[in-house]
């Protein structure tokens, strides 16, 4: 049995649910319902390196109010450009496959008028 392929996965899965994975933890995990590993690899070091930014500016002091708003701010930043790029990878896919299926589909129609 051979193995589907990585737009076979993708097409596979929900959009709505990689989006909504990706922007309540905020840390990439459509990309793991969707088994795309680079984009969650990415996400995780960008969520890393703000918290790690965050963490060296701050010193050793408690930060302050818009410093927490800042930090936020970020995260909330990661992951609506999460949001948004698995749900365009998805619908790219599926355009895709919709058009190879409709073109295979249309070239196999049998009858008198073709």
């Amino acid at each position: 049995m051979p193995y589907p392929s990585r737009d076979e996965i993708l097409v596979s899965s929900k959009g709505w649910v990689a989006s909504f994975l990706n922007f309540l933890p905020g840390l990439g995990s459509g990309y793991l319902y969707q088994r795309r590993w680079k984009p969650y690899f990415l996400t995780i070091t960008a969520s890393t390196g703000w918290f790690a930014l965050g963490f060296f500016l701050q010193g050793g002091s408690e930060p302050s109010q818009s410093e927490q708003i800042i930090g936020i701010s970020g995260l909330f930043f990661i992951s609506i450009v999460t949001v948004i790029e698995a749900n365009l990878a998805f619908k790219k896919v599926s355009n895709k496959t919709k058009a190879e299926k409709e073109k295979i589909d249309s070239h196999n129609k049998k009858g008198w008028f073709r």
